[in-house]
């Protein structure tokens, strides 16, 4: 079983639209409404696969409660922590050219008291021996310190937990220090971390290296249409895949993380299980999580030589 914990869900809704132009009433060609949030994500991938998950996450209002019906028609068991402000609704606006323009709600403050909530929430949902994975994902809501995720990974290791946690910025940075067992940041995310532009896979495999140094035990990095690094003790390996068109990337990474961690959690083959979950994620519409029938494991190449010197597709500034 893996316990997702999502600070600051959302209620996602995708239009896909002919094209976007500013100004203009514009018709959508499609439309989906789904509960959002890295974590919820995370979820909604391992569900996909037919395997069991529990989503912990602060819930409010009529958004709040859609998100749990969700969720419920997904099979996805959720252990909400009821909250005084309503969950954000987030929308996205999806270009046939694979084109994504996203508007991201702050989301409600939380008080002092649902924040401690939150943690008591996780220590009861986990299960020693039945919980394979604590999976921590997204940005952190008003109200709660940076340091939150640390509490709650010192908290999870002390209970005998393994913790994968997907967060950026001072988050992130504060978390290094309590050994997280893996971290899942994009290429932006990465060169915020050290603090310096990436412009080849060489200079992400670098800013991993350091992540590694700060705390990290495992790291693994996304780095969009050019793949995926894993570094761990055990060494550092490089996939990529194949991927026919590109439809919507939203989930995409938390799908892949959700692959990662269903394939064990470490090594070429837990990459692998990840490269194949989020290359079939963007070739579906919206945060749609993709199942068994649509993964393609022939379509990805795996291997422990880093390619340093490969610019990446899109460098970051």
């Amino acid at each position: 079983m893996i316990l997702t914990v999502t600070p600051n869900p959302s209620l996602d809704r995708t239009y896909e639209v002919p094209s976007l132009d500013r100004g203009e009433v514009i018709r959508a060609t499609g439309e989906r409404m789904d509960p959002g949030g890295k974590g919820v994500n995370v979820s909604r991938a391992v569900a996909a696969a037919g395997q069991r998950t529990i989503a912990v996450l602060p819930l409010g209002g009529a958004p709040g409660a859609l998100v749990a019906d969700l969720l419920d028609a997904q099979g996805i068991e959720v252990a909400p922590v009821p909250i005084a402000g309503a969950t954000r609704s987030n929308i996205s606006v999806a270009e046939p050219d694979g084109t994504l323009t996203k508007i991201n709600a702050p989301g409600p403050e939380l008080t002092a008291t649902e924040a401690e909530l939150l943690l008591d929430t996780v220590r009861a949902q986990y299960r020693s021996g039945e919980t394979h994975w604590i999976t921590c994902c997204g940005s952190l809501p008003r109200g709660l310190a940076p340091s939150w995720y640390a509490d709650l990974v010192a908290r999870a290791h002390a209970a005998g937990a393994r913790i994968a946690l997907d967060t950026s910025g001072p988050a992130l940075l504060a978390a290094l220090r309590e050994r997280p067992d893996v971290v899942k940041p994009n290429a932006e995310e990465l060169a915020e971390a050290v603090g310096r532009p990436l412009a080849t896979v060489g200079d992400a495999f670098k800013a991993a290296e350091e992540l590694r140094e700060l705390g990290a035990r495992a790291v693994l990095a996304s780095l969009g249409a050019d793949g995926q690094l894993l570094v761990d003790d055990a060494g550092a390996w490089f996939a990529t895949a194949r991927v026919d068109g590109v439809r919507s990337n939203v989930g995409a990474g938390d799908s892949s993380l959700a692959g990662f961690l269903i394939a064990g959690g470490s090594g070429p083959k837990a990459l692998a299980s990840a490269v194949a979950h989020g290359a079939a994620a963007v070739q579906l519409p919206g945060s749609v999580m993709p199942g068994p029938a649509d993964l393609d494991p022939a379509a990805v190449t795996v291997t422990s030589e880093i390619p340093t010197d490969r610019v990446l597709t899109e460098p970051v500034s």
